[in-house]
């Protein structure tokens, strides 16, 4: 009896530890409306991947991922030609798993506009992304500090800056 008790209390204890890690497979894009749709880890590691050679925290880093114009454009998020007039008020804003937020001019991540490709990493010199990094980090190539190279995101949320 007392065996099973200490084995229900060690699997009670644990099961909130496990929770999140489910939840962090996945990343939430909401589009203007409000639309939610949940983008797996499986899906992001069929789309096209892309490897960047960058400095993070003065430390040469290989971070491989997908372009994050391609995770949009699979939660049907419009951009090239229809990214003008009125929408060029519009930002994404990335939301990490601790509530940390920033926010990226929509166009920024939209190759018909940008030169460099902002990436949704998902593997870091080889191997997954560690629980502090991953399972998702954004990477913007050409930014001077790494302020917006978002961890552990959880969200993409388009919004219009007025």
């Amino acid at each position: 009896m007392t065996q099973r008790r200490s084995l229900l209390i060690i699997v009670l204890c644990c099961c909130p530890l496990l929770i999140p890690n489910v939840w962090a497979q996945t990343v939430q894009v909401i589009n203007l409306e409000g639309h939610s749709t949940a983008i797996t880890a499986a899906q992001i590691a069929n789309l096209p991947r892309v490897t960047v050679s960058v400095v993070d925290h003065d430390k040469a880093a290989r971070f491989e991922g997908v372009p994050l114009a391609s995770v949009l454009s699979m939660a049907g998020i419009e951009l090239a030609d229809t990214l003008r007039g009125p929408r060029m008020t519009e930002v994404l804003q990335v939301t990490a798993a601790d509530g940390y937020k920033v926010n990226f001019a929509l166009a920024e991540v939209d190759p018909a506009f940008a030169v460099r490709e902002i990436i949704l990493a998902d593997k870091r010199d080889g191997k997954p992304l560690d629980a502090r990094e991953g399972p998702f980090r954004i990477v913007a190539p050409g930014d001077k500090r790494p302020a917006r190279w978002i961890r552990q995101v959880i969200e993409l949320k388009v919004a219009v800056v007025k």
